[in-house]
């Protein structure tokens, strides 16, 4: 149900909203690519590692939305390069040359995997196009992504680097109406470790689990859960989302790139198969 007094815009970035560190790596001879790139926290993340010097080649199938997230870095200032790359994440092909061409801008060292969807129904009526198309992008396309990308951050001079996965309060429980979302972040939750087993400690693997964050594809969640479940767009946040978490407000899109920010930095240098989990308290506190 709609509620025309209820606020539901994300908000716009700016060059205030990014944590910056010191470090090393943190220059644009060095490549991160990020999935996702074109909107929420895909393009938040893109734009706060080019805050820290990196140069970033965006990944999504959104052209559009890749110059839009260009024309955000250059307001911001960003000290690094950002290049857009329309890509497919479930072909192959395209994954590969989208690494590929990271790996020519520069040492690629990191990469963030973010692109995601989702689908509001029950596991009964859940149409298996719709699975089959979030599990392609949410977690074989990461696996085909780190896939592609080990090679070359072990090319580097020292192997040193970091593959992040965008995880969730969802890849630590499950709620209802979301079963293919939960397969795949608990999948992500594998891929994690299995990279940190792999990476010989120089090439780490974490991922970032968050609760409910106000991006585009949020927003269209919550008017799904609206209309599943016959109440309002307000009532959808703050009984169903916020309903069980101590911190009674959304996290922001940058609010989660300066996560993956500090997870690729020295300072993150034993976060390796673990994950930040920042969700207010709702995962691990109930009345």
């Amino acid at each position: 149900m709609r509620d025309s007094e209820f606020d539901l815009t994300a908000p716009e970035l700016t060059e205030d909203d990014f944590l910056t560190l010191d470090d090393p790596y943190f220059d644009p001879e060095n490549v991160a690519v990020v999935t996702g790139a074109a909107s929420g926290i895909g393009r938040a993340t893109a734009v706060a590692l080019a805050a820290n010097g990196l140069t970033v080649v965006g990944a999504d199938i959104d052209a559009d939305g890749l110059a839009e997230t260009g024309d955000i870095a250059d307001d911001c200032g960003v000290s690094g390069v950002f290049h857009g790359v329309e890509t497919d994440l479930t072909a192959d092909d395209d994954v590969e040359a989208v690494v590929d061409a990271a790996a020519e801008e520069g040492d690629l060292r990191f990469v963030a995997n973010i692109a995601g969807m989702q689908h509001i129904s029950s596991i009964p009526e859940f149409p298996m196009t719709e699975y089959d198309r979030l599990t392609d992008v949410m977690l074989r396309a990461p696996f085909k992504v780190t896939q592609a990308a080990m090679a070359h951050i072990r090319d580097t001079d020292d192997g040193v680097g970091a593959i992040a996965n965008m995880c969730s309060v969802h890849g630590h429980y499950a709620t209802t109406d979301k079963a293919a979302y939960i397969t795949a972040k608990h999948g992500l939750v594998g891929l994690t470790r299995a990279i940190a087993a792999e990476g010989a400690g120089a090439l780490r693997g974490f991922s970032v689990s968050v609760g409910y964050v106000l991006t585009p594809l949020m927003v269209d969640q919550i008017e799904d859960t609206a209309a599943e479940r016959g109440i309002s767009e307000r009532e959808v946040v703050e009984n169903v989302m916020l309903g069980q978490a101590r911190t009674k407000e959304m996290m922001t899109p940058a609010e989660v790139a300066n996560l993956f920010v500090f997870g690729c930095s020295r300072h993150a240098k034993h976060l390796n198969g673990g994950d930040l989990l920042f969700d207010g308290g709702y995962t691990n506190t109930y009345e």
